[in-house]
């Protein structure tokens, strides 16, 4: 991927990748690269920080398929698909990898540590 030495080249201080399914199916290979390019990767899903990922903050995404669980339920159970409400999630983590920190040489900041719903040793 062309982005990571482009942005190390430009003195970039970071990268954020978005939720997509493309990125999503190669948070390792993101991971890797953005350490190799010495740069703090931020995204949405907690798997992407046990990938190595320095940071991530988004929904819980086993809090949402089970709420989807509860749609397929009452889909199932005759409910119309527009007499249900749509729903926004409500649980947001915040999940900080402190080996990508250490190797980055970074140091997170206690405040964030104390915040965070899950650090990563």
């Amino acid at each position: 991927m062309h982005a990571f030495p482009v942005a190390r080249a430009r003195r970039d201080e970071g990268i954020i990748v978005l939720s997509d399914p493309f990125f999503n199916l190669r948070n390792d290979e993101l991971a890797k690269l953005a350490i190799e390019a010495g740069l703090p990767l931020m995204s949405p899903y907690r798997e992407d920080a046990e990938a190595g990922a320095l940071l991530t903050y988004g929904p819980n995404l086993l809090a949402i398929f089970r709420r989807a669980a509860v749609y397929v339920d009452k889909l199932w159970k005759g409910a119309k698909p527009s007499d249900l409400p749509v729903e926004q999630p409500t649980k947001f983590e915040l999940v900080i990898n402190m080996k990508t920190a250490k190797a980055l040489g970074l140091n997170v900041p206690a405040t964030l540590l104390a915040t965070a719903d899950e650090v990563i040793e």
